[in-house]
């Protein structure tokens, strides 16, 4: 199977659901993500058209504070945007995209970052 780590160096989700941002705001941000997952689809690892791909957004922590996994699915949904706007897949919907729930993992050692894992996969593989 063909995957692809992209990692992103941000301490925490830039996209979550409990923001309170003004439109604009939130647009700028979701447009910055969705560039960024272009970019780094598209140009560092040249990710080529997959048909169909499972998408896992991982958070990787340095501290056991409570957090909440289905708090940081819009910062998945803009970088699914921007594997769509890079053309490894023709929309982000089931058809061509199995987006799994996002994890959060801890690990002291590390220093937090997010890591967007893609994989070719087929239509109803599990």
């Amino acid at each position: 199977m063909d995957r692809w780590t992209i990692r992103f160096d941000y301490p925490r989700p830039p996209l979550t659901e409990n923001q309170r941002h003004g439109w604009r705001q939130r647009a700028s941000i979701v447009k910055k993500v969705r560039a960024s997952a272009r970019i780094e689809a598209e140009y560092r690892h040249q990710i080529p058209p997959l048909g169909y791909c499972r998408v896992t957004l991982t958070w990787v922590v340095a501290t056991r504070h409570h957090r909440d996994e289905d708090n940081i699915v819009p910062t998945l949904k803009a970088m699914c945007d921007g594997l769509v706007d890079a053309k490894v897949v023709e929309d982000d919907i089931p058809l061509f995209m199995d987006k799994i729930m996002p994890r959060i993992v801890y690990d002291k050692e590390a220093s937090p970052h997010l890591e967007l894992l893609i994989e070719k996969a087929e239509r109803g593989e599990t």
